[in-house]
């Protein structure tokens, strides 16, 4: 008899556990949060394809042959290598950019979307002029 009641409070406890932990995997801010995480490695494959596909040999390729150097690590002064350093920071550069442009589009997009908004007067606003043009209205016939 003890063994069954502490197997039906384990299976009980179990199941409320699983039903809680349902429900926060449900609520809003997990998914959103699921959604932002997989957007941004995705973002971050196609910035980093950017920089080092685009980006850097554009910018490097002359530099590297200046200095003749084939690749950016092997880039030294002193013994000091300072090539991958210096692809980094290019890359902290280009993403610090690309990210600013990106905010800077939403907010330019969200001005707009204020604007029109601002545009239309509210209900509230409306009825406070309909009750303006009907106060004016009776004093007149008075």
């Amino acid at each position: 008899m003890a063994n069954r009641q502490a197997r039906n409070r384990a299976v009980n406890s179990a199941g409320g556990f699983m039903r809680d932990f349902q429900a926060f995997l449900m609520r809003g801010n997990v998914v959103d949060l699921a959604v932002a995480v997989i957007i941004g490695g995705a973002f971050g494959a196609v910035v980093n394809s950017f920089i080092a596909d685009i980006i850097t040999p554009v910018v490097l390729t002359p530099a590297l042959k200046a200095a003749g150097v084939e690749d950016i690590a092997e880039l030294t002064a002193n013994g000091v290598k300072y090539g991958l350093f210096l692809s980094t920071v290019i890359n902290f550069v280009v993403i610090s950019f690309v990210i600013f442009l990106m905010i800077r589009a939403f907010e330019k997009a969200k001005r707009k979307e204020e604007v029109e908004v601002a545009a239309e007067p509210t209900i509230e606003e409306k009825l406070n002029e309909t009750l303006t043009q009907l106060t004016e209205v009776i004093n007149r016939k008075l």
